[in-house]
């Protein structure tokens, strides 16, 4: 990962810290009814702009050369969504008996439930060299399958903690999510000239407007007074985040490296990534959508909001070791190679 890069991930972790503790002091500014107005302006315009400056900034032409790698896409699309969640739940009924706050457990299902990101898995597999096209389009792919896929998953493993009936779900997801998409990848078509001259800052929008939605969440958490959260649990989550994202990781790379699959290293490079990442941006707005007007619905946030950043530190910090492991693969397949 680039030091630009890796100073806006850290400056970002520091912001989310930053309005945690603004919502902390006077959680009434951001909380339902207050004066931001957060079930009208978050809801709806907040998650609308996220999602339509999405639109209008995926390349998806970019997307098209990496569309028959069908196993390598079946592979990354079932582990992220099928295998991961599944996973998680099972682990989760030897946590039930545990000490550890049970709503910070249906977060950490709400995780596994989760599609891939636009953003972090592609940074770090270019920064390793893997296959980017690979990663570019099964992160969209995954991103847009997950509109559908997700508030499934979240019903199936949580259902009973959602009081908002399925087909409120879909017709507020596309309203929200994806008719703004669709809008922002048809006004791309017609100004992609003037976007490719100016590069406008997307990822920095889509950053601001993520902020002001996990502010209000927080606000909303913290003016419910009958909310506890103890230091033992949030720890433990903390532990058990980076010991699943690790082991996540070794499993993609056992797996994918089995030759009868018959990916390369850099194919590796892209699964191991795609499959074990997780959206904060499209995963905030969805648990708002699908856990709309739950008193918990902050506390089931966040392991989420720490798998994300948790996620980028664990994969910058293994990007030498992988990066190492492709090279010294690649250089063996040539000399395998038989010289004519």
């Amino acid at each position: 990962m680039g030091l630009r890069e890796r100073l806006t991930k850290e400056w970002f972790m520091f912001c989310i810290v930053l309005v945690i503790v603004l919502a902390k002091m006077d959680p009434s500014v951001g909380a339902k009814g207050g004066p931001l107005k957060p079930e009208v302006t978050i809801t709806y315009i907040a998650v609308s702009a996220i999602f339509f400056n999405s639109g209008l900034s995926l390349k998806t032409e970019e997307l098209t050369s990496a569309l028959m790698h069908i196993k390598l896409h079946l592979f990354v699309q079932i582990f992220t969504l099928a295998f991961f969640p599944t996973t998680i739940w099972l682990f989760l009924q030897l946590l039930s008996v545990t000490p550890i706050n049970e709503w910070l457990l249906k977060g950490l299902q709400t995780v596994g439930c989760m599609p891939p990101p636009v953003s972090s898995a592609v940074i770090l597999t270019k920064a390793v060299g893997g296959n980017e096209a690979a990663a570019i389009f099964n992160s969209a792919f995954g991103s847009f399958l997950g509109i559908i896929v997700t508030p499934l998953l979240l019903l199936i493993f949580l259902g009973s903690s959602s009081s908002v009936p399925f087909t409120s779900i879909f017709s507020q997801l596309s309203m929200t999510v994806v008719v703004p998409l669709i809008i922002g990848q048809i006004v791309r078509r017609y100004i992609k000239d003037w976007l490719e001259r100016k590069k406008p800052p997307f990822g920095a929008i889509s950053s601001c407007v993520l902020l002001t939605i996990i502010y209000t969440t927080f606000c909303d958490t913290f003016s419910n007074t009958n909310i506890d959260l103890d230091g033992l649990s949030l720890l433990m989550i903390l532990f058990i985040i980076f010991s699943v994202q690790l082991s996540f990781m070794f499993l993609t790379f056992f797996f994918s490296t089995r030759n009868n699959l018959g990916f390369t290293p850099a194919d590796t490079v892209a699964i191991i990534f795609c499959s074990t990442h997780k959206s904060l941006t499209l995963g905030i707005p969805m648990l708002k959508i699908v856990f709309a007007g739950h008193e918990h619905l902050s506390l089931i946030s966040v392991p989420l909001l720490i798998y994300h950043p948790a996620q980028i530190l664990l994969g910058s910090l293994l990007v030498p070791t992988i990066k190492s492991w492709m090279v010294s693969r690649q250089k063996g397949v040539k000399l395998m190679k038989p010289t004519v």
